[in-house]
């Protein structure tokens, strides 16, 4: 007995996204925990990942690689094009740490957040509110840095002014030779930044698809509401707005490198994020699912060892 056996009349029929086959999702989750890191073949030749066994160990080694891929293209004389993440954050601090010891610049680097939430129109938070992602970011890795900051100009926020130019900017910054990493969590449903899987059904094609560079005023799926509420909001589901403002899959895939994180677990056997993780992993490149595209790039996924599982029910 379990969901798949039960859907049928439940409140739960017609709840996750269209084109999600559940039983597959549920073969992706049935492996011991060791099988994790079997590489699959839609997988990218550099794609690589770092298991952390605490989340101690996720901030450093994460926040060591964006740390040291600024480094590099620093020392390369390239510019960056970074898209940025509010979620996973515990990197920030180490990559400020790394950054500050080696003396390193970050005047070459070009910031796009890469979402915020927003009203049905677009419209977001104030940059000073606690709960924008805007102020998050500049609490957590430019104000930080100090003297080494990236210019206040050089920094892009995802309002409704702002995110339709991400695309283009992009584009010129990468045909002058600016590289383009990606960073990123995943999300409940699998979302990167606030593509939303239900999105898909929108789309005629793979391509179509691809093609989107962002969204104003994003329809939010509930488990990415209920997630925030959990991981952000101290459980106050009331406070968490129903859209967001996105950047689109033309900006998350096709990078010149990734740094993913999964780090999704509460203490005492609770997490939210295992079951995404291996979704990712194992479901195989399909618009339903946005993450799975992100190990078809070069670059590295960096996961705490508890979300590979098993994903099976114990007794706290």
């Amino acid at each position: 007995m379990n969901l798949l056996t039960t859907l049928n009349g439940s409140m739960m029929e017609g709840f996750f996204p269209a084109g999600w086959d559940l039983a597959k999702i549920d073969a992706c989750c049935s492996h011991p925990a060791n099988a994790i890191h079997e590489r699959r073949p839609w997988w990218n030749e550099d794609f690589e990942l770092v298991e952390c066994k605490t989340i101690e160990d996720f901030d450093v080694k994460m926040g060591h690689e964006i740390a040291n891929t600024i480094r590099v293209a620093r020392a390369e004389g390239r510019q960056l094009s970074m898209i940025l993440p509010v979620g996973p954050m515990g990197m920030y601090r180490w990559a400020v740490y790394f950054l500050k010891e080696w003396g390193v610049k970050c005047d070459h680097i070009h910031g796009f957040n890469m979402d915020e939430w927003s009203d049905a129109e677009g419209n977001t938070l104030p940059a000073s509110h606690p709960g924008a992602f805007q102020n998050a970011m500049e609490q957590a890795f430019y104000g930080p840095l100090g003297d080494l900051t990236v210019p206040e100009k050089q920094r892009h926020f995802a309002t409704k002014k702002s995110l339709p130019h991400y695309g283009e900017k992009i584009a010129e910054l990468r045909a002058n030779g600016a590289q383009h990493v990606v960073i990123f969590g995943i999300g409940r449903v699998c979302h990167i930044a606030f593509w939303e899987p239900h999105f898909a059904a929108e789309f005629e094609s793979v391509e179509a698809w691809k093609a989107q560079t962002h969204r104003i005023g994003a329809r939010l799926h509930p488990l990415t509401i209920e997630q925030n509420a959990l991981t952000s909001f101290k459980s106050r589901t009331t406070l968490v707005p129903a859209y967001a403002n996105t950047i689109g899959p033309a900006l998350f895939v096709g990078a010149d490198k990734i740094i993913g994180g999964a780090e999704g677990q509460f203490g005492r056997g609770m997490q939210w994020q295992g079951m995404s993780l291996w979704m990712t992993l194992r479901y195989g490149p399909d618009i339903w699912i946005p993450s799975t595209f992100m190990p078809t790039q070069a670059g590295r996924l960096f996961f705490t060892s508890e979300l590979a599982g098993p994903l099976e029910p114990e007794m706290n």
